[in-house]
């Protein structure tokens, strides 16, 4: 075996687990690392307290005196909780999270030392933007960023450092992250909601979009991957043949929680409580080596913010372990990618779920109201929708192994449609007392029961309602949050505006009643979504070829997906819903482009890389084995050596054509690199990459994994598919 990847099992099997143990409740633990608003309360005054309210509800601003006092109380209960430095945490265009630590430590001109934050510290800090991605809003020369205090989602103390969550902008003000635009959407979606809410319920003052993610992952031993420099470099394995056994038994999933990895778990929630991260559920998921957690849904921007540093966290307490975490959306052929479903919904300040039916035909119809106005937005905006869940590794995914399809559609489930039909079929205009009376017992009031029974899921579908929520379930385990749904959040505030006209529209110049014209309006927008609404299996060649005839998008590549950004139409909802400017929406596709290609660049180098320095010398260090024994069998039997070494033969010649087809397939595939590099025009440059590099992958690799096949296991330099993912 080679040593490396023999050491790397030896290490394995040689250590003992680390065991974690924890003797207090989590509801004891639960945020006490956070500086909630119930810890500020009890810091300042009382007119402090109602002013940061204010922001947090309202978005007022905060004057430097409130601010002085609410850092000065930051500082004191981070001191009083051991930390040492304080940082502006936020979320570039990188994908990750970004930090510059500062300590507290200060010195007075007469040399005295002190700890110092002020309320300016805590506003604002200007971090070196030159290195992040911003789509070319800004020369390398411009280097000052902005990072800017979010007073909605509160400070935490990460290790010895105070955690403050803030937006990112360039020097001119134009957005370089994921939370500014998620914050704009989620402000246009409140506004938007509460007036359509106000026709149901005048006191609803305030709609929250909320949001579960559910994040899949893999766990991977540290020592074993250690040989796989394709995982450790690209996140994926560009190499390996399926193992015998796989995930076809099904027998991991839901199954024991190995006990290495259940002390993983153990210790991760214990960190992730104390950061105010609710997390709920833990299981194996369907493919060996994967598994799930998923948290209590939380508002929007702090659920995003979770989410970002609970990754960042799994790494960490992963290294503790000696695992590493894959959150790569496909990191291995033939089983499960993972994703990160997000289950979304709206809420008003009165605790209403308003995707969840009530006890009155009144609360059904608000239900129906948002209900449908989500799928017409979902329809409205289906391409825009397919690009905010567009990338190289996602595109690995979808498609496959339960992973929905690139085709963007709505599952509802059949008890709805009919619900819906019947809805259709209202007569159009003012209704009678008859007509309104059947029309809410018999369609809006059998709503709740209905939703009760419903419990059928659609494991090939995109977006699908699940009973008080819709599940995005196209989005990659390594995505942020936010890219996602602030397009969402986006296209359902401008439905909503539109509806809310409609209705409007109908009260005037109709002379309807409202409830007359919230149907009229409901029925006229069914007859736009029903190319959206599909129950059946999305994997199926029909369906593909049904979709495009429905006008929806079918696009398997991220390139050709990502021009969805920047259409007249996905411009005209970002600017209208105050979300993007044009200038920010047009840099974010640049984004997208160039990590695009970076991506693939990468990969393609890793595997020529790893093919000609471990896998043509390996396959030659075999051969000449065999060429020895071939040898050693004509000097025994002579002329009919043949005869004892025919099998020997065959295989070094295989082994022979596998290693020509890979090198030939390397020289080609720098060649192309090469001539794709020129290429200025970022959009050409990866497609190009997608359409003529993204081949080679596929191509060399085969010859590889039929070379692991055929070579002695002892001689094997990468660690197998059945080493990655059973040993635990």
């Amino acid at each position: 075996m080679n040593s490396l990847r023999k050491k790397s099992l030896e290490r394995l099997f040689d250590k003992s687990p680390r065991i974690f143990q924890n003797d207090k409740k989590y509801s004891e633990l639960f945020a006490s690392n956070v500086f909630t608003i119930n810890v500020l309360e009890q810091y300042v005054s009382k007119d402090t307290f109602n002013k940061l309210l204010q922001s947090v509800n309202k978005g007022s601003k905060i004057n430097r005196s409130y601010a002085d006092q609410i850092a000065a109380s930051i500082k004191a209960w981070a001191l009083s909780k051991g930390a040492t430095h304080y940082t502006h945490w936020f979320q570039p265009l990188t994908g990750g999270t970004a930090e510059k630590h500062d300590a507290f430590f200060d010195l007075q001109t007469s040399g005295k030392s002190m700890e110092s934050f002020d309320g300016s510290q805590l506003a604002q800090q200007e971090p070196d933007a030159s290195s992040f991605p911003s789509g070319g809003i800004r020369n390398t020369f411009e280097a000052r960023g902005y990072t800017a205090w979010d007073p909605t989602s509160p400070a935490f103390i990460f290790g010895k450092t105070l955690c403050i969550p803030t937006i990112f902008v360039s020097y001119t003000g134009e957005v370089l992250d994921y939370k500014t635009p998620l914050l704009k959407s989620i402000q246009s979606l409140d506004n938007a909601a509460t007036e359509i809410c106000k026709l149901f319920d005048k006191n609803v003052v305030k709609v929250n979009a909320t949001l579960g993610w559910e994040q899949e992952y893999f766990l991977i031993d540290r020592a074993i991957a250690a040989s796989r420099s394709d995982l450790i470099i690209t996140g994926r394995t560009l190499f390996g043949h399926q193992p015998s056994k796989g995930q076809q038994l099904d027998d991991h999933y839901f199954g024991s929680i190995p006990p290495r990895v259940i002390n993983y778990m153990q210790e991760l929630e214990f960190e992730a409580m104390q950061l105010g991260i609710p997390l709920k559920t833990r299981h194996n998921e369907v493919a060996p080596g994967q598994f799930e957690l998923a948290p209590i849904f939380e508002e929007a921007n702090l659920s995003v913010d979770h989410n970002s540093l609970l990754m960042d966290l799994m790494n960490k307490i992963a290294t503790k372990h000696d695992f590493i975490v894959l959150f790569h959306e496909k990191p291995f052929e033939g089983i499960n990618g993972s994703g990160k479903h997000n289950n979304w919904s709206l809420s008003t300040n009165k605790g209403v779920n308003l995707l969840s039916p009530g006890k009155t035909p009144m609360s059904n119809l608000q239900f129906l109201t948002f209900f449908i106005n989500t799928i017409a937005a979902v329809q409205s905006h289906e391409g825009l929708m397919r690009a905010s869940i567009a990338s190289s590794s996602n595109d690995n995914r979808l498609g496959s192994n339960e992973a929905p399809p690139s085709i963007i559609s709505v599952f509802i489930g059949k008890q709805l449609s009919s619900v819906l039909d019947d809805l259709e079929n209202v007569s159009k205009g003012k209704l009678s007392p008859e007509e309104k009376t059947d029309l809410k017992l018999n369609v809006i009031g059998k709503i709740p029961e209905i939703l009760l029974d419903n419990t059928d899921r659609n494991r090939t579908s995109p977006f699908a309602f699940t009973g008080n929520k819709f599940e995005f379930r196209a989005v990659g385990s390594k995505s942020n949050c936010a890219k996602s749904i602030t397009v969402l959040n986006a296209a359902v505030a401008q439905q909503l505006q539109k509806f809310g006209k409609e209705v409007e529209a109908l009260i005037e110049k109709k002379d309807m009643k409202k409830d007359d014209a919230i149907f009229n309006a409901l029925r006229d927008n069914l007859k736009g979504i029903k190319n959206i609404l599909f129950e059946g299996d999305g994997y199926s060649e029909l369906w593909k070829k049904e979709a495009v005839k429905r006008g929806l998008s079918y696009i398997q590549n991220t390139p050709e997906a990502l021009k969805a950004y920047v259409s007249k139409k996905s411009i005209a909802l970002f600017e209208q819903m105050n979300v993007l400017s044009e200038r920010e929406v047009k840099a974010r596709y640049m984004v997208d482009l160039k990590e695009y290609t970076m991506r693939i660049q990468i990969e393609s180098r890793t595997l020529g890389d790893i093919a000609r320095n471990h896998i043509i010398p390996t396959g030659i260090k075999y051969q000449n084995v065999l060429i020895q024994n071939v040898k050693g069998l004509k000097e025994i039997y002579g002329e009919d050596y043949y005869k004892f070494a025919d099998v020997q033969i065959k295989i070094i010649e295989r082994i022979s054509g596998h290693i020509e087809e890979i090198n030939k397939g390397i020289v080609k595939m720098i060649e192309t690199r090469k001539k794709i590099n020129e290429i200025e025009d970022e959009f050409y440059k990866a497609s190009s990459y997608c359409k003529k590099v993204l081949p080679f992958l596929t191509d060399i690799r085969y010859h590889c994994d039929k070379l692991e096949l055929v070579v002695d296991d002892d001689l094997w330099p990468l660690a197998k598919y059945r080493e990655l993912l059973f040993c635990r």
